[in-house]
C-alpha cells in the first residue's frame, strides 16, 4: 500500500483531500482583495445611512487592516477563513439590518456588492499554488493516489480557481458546499468525496488550513487529518490536527 511519511510516521493512503483556500492557494491573494472590496461598499452605504457598524470592522469577518485600511491578515477562525460566501453575506446583511434596512434589501444589497468584488477577483485572477504544492501533486498522481478538493466555496468557483492555477486535472472529485446539506466542519462533505474517489474514509487523508477541515476530517472516520500552516507562528488553532506542516516538501510519498 501506498504511505505517506510524515515528521516520521507512516500513514496508510488510498487518497488525499484537500482543503482549497489557504491550502492549494494562497489565501489572501485571492479573498483579501474581495472582502476588502465588499467591505469598502458596505462602510460607504452605512455612511450613507448615518450608521456604524455594530461590532469593529475587523470582526465582521475577522480581517486584519493596515493604517490604510487595507487587509494584510486574517483570522484562520474567523468567518472570511471559514464561512461560505452566504454565510458571509448573512453576516454583512445584518450590519445594514441593524441600521434600520429591511432584510429583504439587506440581502440583496450585500449580494449586488459581492457580485461587483468577485467580478474583480475575475479579473485579476490572482491564484497562485502554494510552495511545493505542484511537486507533491505530481507525486501522488505517480503514486496513483486519487486526489480530492473538499471547501466551503461552490463548486464551480472552485474549479475556476484550479484552472487558473493549472491543476485542475490533477483532482477526481470537486466538493463544494453546494453539493452537501451540512457543511465542514461536518463530514459529509468528506464522505461524498471518498465515495467519488471509491475509497473508504479510514483510508484517506485530509490536508487543510483549518481546524474545521480537521474535524470534519475526524467526523468523516478518515485515517489522519493533517494541519498545514506555512507562518511558524501560527498553527495553534489546529487542535484536531494529527500533524501540522509548514511545507508541502514536508510529506513523502512512499511506494
Amino acid at each position: 500500500m501506498t504511505m505517506l511519511q510524515v515528521q516520521g510516521a507512516q500513514i496508510p493512503c488510498k487518497g488525499i483531500l484537500f482543503d482549497k483556500d489557504g491550502t492549494l492557494l494562497e489565501f489572501l491573494q485571492l479573498w483579501g482583495p474581495w472582502a476588502e472590496t465588499l467591505l469598502n461598499q458596505l462602510q460607504t452605504r452605512m455612511n450613507e445611512l448615518g450608521a456604524s457598524f455594530t461590532i469593529e470592522l475587523e470582526h465582521v469577518l475577522g480581517t486584519i487592516h493596515n493604517q490604510e485600511g487595507h487587509i494584510v491578515g486574517y483570522d484562520p477562525q474567523g468567518p472570511l477563513a471559514i464561512a461560505t460566501v452566504d454565510e458571509c453575506t448573512g453576516l454583512l446583511a445584518g450590519q445594514l439590518y441593524a441600521a434600520g434596512m429591511p432584510w429583504n434589501e439587506a440581502i440583496t444589497t450585500i449580494r449586488q456588492f459581492s457580485s461587483i468584488a468577485m467580478r474583480e477577483v475575475r479579473q485579476r485572477k490572482l491564484a497562485e499554488p502554494m510552495s511545493g504544492l505542484l511537486d507533491f501533486l505530481q507525486k501522488c498522481r505517480a503514486a496513483d493516489i486519487p486526489l480530492a478538493v473538499v471547501t466551503s466555496d461552490s463548486t464551480a468557483a472552485a474549479e475556476t480557481h484550479l484552472d487558473w492555477m493549472g491543476i485542475r486535472s490533477f483532482f477526481t472529485s470537486i466538493v463544494g458546499c453546494d453539493r452537501v446539506i451540512k457543511g465542514k466542519p461536518d463530514g459529509e462533505a468528506a464522505l461524498l468525496a471518498c465515495r467519488e474517489l471509491h475509497i473508504h474514509p479510514g483510508e484517506a487523508v485530509v490536508i487543510g488550513d483549518s481546524n474545521g477541515d480537521m474535524q470534519m476530517g475526524r467526523h468523516a472516520g478518515v485515517s489522519y487529518t493533517l494541519g498545514y500552516c506555512p507562518q511558524l507562528d501560527q498553527g495553534s488553532h489546529l487542535v484536531d490536527a494529527h500533524a501540522i506542516i509548514r511545507h508541502y516538501n514536508e510529506i513523502n510519498v512512499i511506494i
